[in-house]
């Protein structure tokens, strides 16, 4: 089969290969799937990069976590009514060396679930690491409904859908965005109001816009460098659910000031997730796109021989949406 590997750590351009790899074989438990597309997420570049200085210690790596395709063959254990289901994939390349971003892929069952016959692969590969993050995000501390939940980032990928999440399960979400193409963009999620995260005092505007009422719940992009912002406008008892903080990688926190607070600081990561969770989160998804309840951005759509290019435009970080690799 065609793949795309790196074994050594440098920029996109210099360190992905394409060439041919042995097409592999279901072990027990698991399907093969016909890849259609890739998606590529953050933390797919990141590695590449060499942020986990240990991922090549047992070879190259054939990289990404998401994409989408058909079942063509099943292991034992698995029914053989699977083969010619239309799936999405997610988690391929966590504690594994063979992503998604070749022509094939051996997975575990489990982790490709039914994509349903309206969504195209192109969503599909959209749906992993940013939708069932933004979903334990909304959801890990109990339903929200009629709950004030701010979310901020929201034209980011997680953003973008925990928005949609929040507004389907009957919450008041309040964004938080750049300019205004971005705010148009949340305020189609499901958002009722957006403030600009680039203005100072902006968690006080936030507070504008509910009335006055404190926030319940906060979906956050960037908790060190926002969090003095969020205590200006979290209630008591509130929680953080936070999936990031890369401008202030270590925060140092205001105990004294969150302790009276009672708040919560959720970290969240797609890999550890409860597997109840996930399950919950991919039939939730599933149930939205049958309906075509969800929207997606898809920023560009790129040829296989593109892969250094798609890795660079993540880099970058001026694309608004899922980056997709045709296969």
């Amino acid at each position: 089969m065609k793949a795309i590997w790196f074994e050594r750590f440098g920029a996109a351009a210099e360190v992905l290969e394409t060439g041919d790899w042995p097409t592999p074989e279901p072990g027990p438990g698991e399907v093969l799937v016909a890849l259609r597309t890739t998606g590529i997420n953050p933390s797919d570049v990141k590695k590449r990069a060499g942020a986990f200085p240990d991922l090549l210690n047992q070879g190259p790596v054939i990289p990404h976590s998401d994409g989408a395709g058909i079942i063509t063959a099943v292991g034992s254990g698995v029914p053989a009514s699977r083969i010619g289901e239309r799936v999405f994939v997610y988690q391929a390349q966590y504690e594994r060396l063979h992503g998604t971003a070749a022509q094939w892929v051996a997975i575990d069952s489990t982790r490709a679930p039914s994509l349903p016959d309206g969504t195209s692969f192109e969503v599909g590969a959209c749906l992993g690491i940013p939708v069932l993050t933004a979903h334990r995000c909304v959801f890990a501390d109990g339903q929200v409904k009629d709950q004030w939940i701010l979310v901020t980032g929201g034209a980011g990928r997680v953003g973008h859908y925990a928005i949609q999440w929040a507004h389907h399960a009957g919450a008041r979400v309040i964004a938080t965005a750049s300019n205004e193409a971005d705010a148009a963009s949340c305020r189609s999620a499901g958002a009722h109001d957006v403030v600009n995260h680039r203005e100072a005092g902006w968690g006080l505007q936030v507070l504008e816009h509910t009335g006055g009422a404190k926030i319940d719940r906060a979906i956050d992009v960037e908790f060190g460098a926002n969090l003095p912002e969020l205590l200006n406008c979290l209630g008591i008892g509130a929680t953080i659910a936070s999936y990031s903080s890369t401008v202030v990688p270590q925060p140092t926190l205001p105990f004294r000031t969150m302790m009276f607070m009672d708040l919560t600081v959720r970290m969240v990561i797609v890999y550890a997730m409860p597997e109840d969770a996930k399950t919950q989160a991919v039939a939730d998804t599933q149930a939205l796109l049958v309906k075509d309840g969800l929207q997606h951005r898809i920023a560009e759509t790129l040829p296989f021989e593109n892969m250094a290019i798609a890795h660079e435009l993540i880099e970058k970080g001026s694309v608004r949406g899922c980056v997709v690799v045709t296969i």
